[in-house]
């Protein structure tokens, strides 16, 4: 709320250089606000009396913007990129998928790794493992085991995060 919206009675103000005015009546506040040419923004409505700062507000909104985009800029999204396997995956075919799935380590995103079983397959989920297992010992030491193999219907799926520095 700012300006005229605010509708309590008494206010505690704070000046845009930082400087306590007091507490004082919302009239009295927006009247040196404007002489100010400034805005009356109430910054915690739940305090007791609330407070006001008297700020240029389309600057403060302005400076606001800016630091979420700086913000933005230096967050680093961590995506999960998903290799599948089969049950019956010959050893070759492993280690092919091993190598992509370490570049994807490498660039800093998450590997979820998928056995399916089809049909009768899911009989022998020891397979699954032993397929797992070979998959992550060529892996070398670029991952630490975010969640462990695990069966989920049909699937077997296994999730790796970056070794961390």
């Amino acid at each position: 709320m700012m300006n005229e919206d605010i509708r309590e009675k008494e206010i505690r103000v704070i000046t845009d250089e930082g400087e306590q005015l007091g507490v004082l009546t919302s009239k009295e506040a927006l009247r040196i606000a404007e002489e100010k040419e400034l805005d009356l923004v109430m910054i915690s409505p739940n305090a007791k009396p609330p407070v006001c700062k008297i700020m240029d507000f389309g600057k403060f909104i302005y400076e606001q913007q800016k630091k979420d985009k700086e913000a933005k800029k230096k967050q680093k999204t961590i995506s999960i990129k998903e290799i599948r396997l089969s049950a019956t995956i010959e050893e070759n075919d492993i280690t092919i998928k091993a190598n992509r799935a370490k570049k994807f380590l490498l660039d800093e995103d998450k590997v979820k790794v998928t056995v399916r079983f089809r049909g009768r397959e899911i009989e022998n989920s020891q397979v699954g493992h032993k397929i797992l297992n070979s998959f992550v010992e060529k892996l070398g030491d670029v991952y630490t085991i975010e969640k462990p193999a695990k069966q989920e219907g049909r699937n077997m799926i296994l999730i790796l995060a970056p070794k961390r520095a």
